[in-house]
């Protein structure tokens, strides 16, 4: 956490306060989240202003008009905060424009800053080696299946495995798995192109079904705009072990990859 439609639904809520805005002041309340902030942040990002906002697997981008992009991870707790009333003790890095205040929280510290040159972000090192976008053309059954093809790891922990799908996380792959009816364990070389086609549509609908309630506020997760995202509302395994299924019969979980992993064990075979 936070996982892909949470970091969609922050740039999202970020872009109307940002885009077209000029940077008038960097303040760094610390040096450094997972790993240092970048020693020139503040002399690159003052005074530039921010051309669009996207996303890249589970990485919010913020491009500028002087040819550089920043590069944020939220790791496990991160979150913006838009015109906060007061500082909070975990507001790391602040950005100032001339209407507004944006800070970025971070309890834990486990997100990341960086500031790389927007023409060579293929080359950043975390997206040298990203598959597809899930919710992008490259991701389609035959893909999956040339990809997968003699895998013997489970289906769960290769749709984690960010080299095969970018962006994909714990939560929403368990969920996918689900709505597809594709039992987790099941090795992910032996599944036949005709469940993998019902795979992907899974995998995009779950998304964007995320995405649209805002995500999924479990613990630190809140959106820019301080709303809490509402997906949790309509998970149909995660988190619900021993509860009842649509199927009749009961959501089970077990640990794999230090993840836990919920499924139906009745309809997902």
């Amino acid at each position: 956490m936070p996982e892909l439609p949470e970091v969609e639904t922050t740039v999202r809520g970020l872009t109307p306060v940002l885009e077209g805005q000029r940077i008038t002041r960097v303040q760094l309340r610390r040096p450094d989240l997972r790993r240092p902030f970048p020693d020139d942040l503040g002399q690159r990002l003052t005074g530039a202003t921010v051309t669009g906002l996207s996303r890249r697997a589970k990485y919010g981008l913020i491009a500028t008009d002087r040819g550089d992009t920043m590069i944020f991870h939220l790791g496990m707790s991160g979150r913006w905060r838009v015109d906060p009333a007061e500082l909070l003790k975990h507001d790391h890095l602040i950005l100032e424009t001339p209407t507004q205040r944006l800070a970025l929280n971070d309890a834990r510290r486990f997100g990341s800053v960086d500031l790389v040159p927007t023409a060579s972000l293929a080359d950043f090192p975390a997206f040298k080696t990203l598959g597809p976008e899930p919710l992008g053309p490259g991701l389609t059954a035959g893909y999956l299946h040339t990809a997968l093809a003699g895998r013997i790891a489970s289906i769960k922990l290769m749709l984690l495995d960010q080299r095969i799908v970018a962006g994909l996380g714990n939560i929403y792959v368990c969920e996918a798995l689900f709505l597809g009816g594709i039992a987790p364990k099941q090795a992910a070389g032996t599944l036949s192109r005709a469940r993998l086609d019902r795979l992907v549509p899974a995998i995009r609908s779950v998304l964007l079904a995320a995405i649209e309630a805002g995500g999924s506020s479990l613990r630190d997760y809140v959106r820019p705009d301080g709303e809490l995202g509402y997906f949790s509302k309509q998970f149909a395994v995660y988190g619900r072990e021993g509860q009842p299924c649509g199927c009749g019969g009961a959501v089970a979980r077990y640990a794999e990859g230090g993840r836990s992993t919920f499924w139906c064990p009745k309809c997902q075979r």
